[in-house]
């Protein structure tokens, strides 16, 4: 909670004692998923410092969504160029 504040974000929880489950577009399991597959991709640099964490979750985002399909394009936008 104090980091959602402090970083400006939203945050907003279930109450999985009483059998909450689903909190509008937040659900538990697709929150689960995501760190899942997060530190099972993160594993391979074997531990990151936490200040380089926004680039790793930038990259982990592109990756995830196919959001940028060739290493050119991905190369362009760690570059800045994503509109040249």
């Amino acid at each position: 909670r104090s980091f959602a504040r402090e970083a400006g974000i939203s945050h907003q929880y279930v109450n999985l004692r009483l059998g909450e489950r689903v909190c509008g577009a937040v659900h538990v399991q697709n929150v689960n998923a995501y760190h899942r597959r997060f530190r099972q991709w993160l594993a391979r640099f074997h531990g990151v410092a936490s200040r380089y964490l926004p680039n790793y979750l930038g990259w982990r985002w592109a990756l995830d969504g196919e959001r940028i399909a060739s290493p050119e394009r991905f190369l362009r936008a760690a570059m800045g160029l994503v509109h040249t």
